[in-house]
């Protein structure tokens, strides 16, 4: 099973039923096969980007709560690593979970990400390498 990193984008769009991307994500995530992998910096920002509908935001923490993402924990140390990251793509701006997918991608070494966000296509991996986005926008 394929380990794929997962931003806020996709998973706002799957419980936001107004979402222009909804029926997109939808019918992507009815057909992934894998493992999504988040942060909590993510799943933070899609709990604030859901708190217009109650409903919504609980069904994506059951969602989660249920297995449908495998959560990354960052250390404390790795804070360092994120800041390195947004300052080095302040440009853009890199927020700080954007970075921190960078960060768990480095360490759990994946390859792949699900994101509506055209910023990964710059953002470098340690090795130089992109993330592959297996969402087609």
């Amino acid at each position: 099973m394929t380990s794929t990193l997962i931003d806020a984008g996709p998973i706002i769009a799957l419980f936001d039923r107004d979402d222009q991307y909804h029926r997109k994500v939808y019918e992507f995530m009815r057909d992934f096969e894998g493992r999504l992998i988040s942060t909590w910096p993510v799943l933070t920002e899609v709990s604030h980007m859901l708190d217009f509908h109650k409903q919504a935001q609980l069904d994506f923490i059951d969602w989660v709560g249920e297995g449908g993402i495998d959560v990354h924990n960052l250390d404390q140390w790795q804070l360092f690593n994120i800041r390195s990251i947004m300052d080095k793509y302040d440009d853009l701006p890199a927020d700080f979970a954007d970075a921190s997918l960078l960060v768990a991608a480095n360490e759990r070494t994946l390859t792949h990400i699900i994101s509506l966000d055209s910023d990964f296509q710059v953002y470098r991996l340690k090795n130089g390498e992109v993330l592959e986005n297996l969402l087609p926008l």
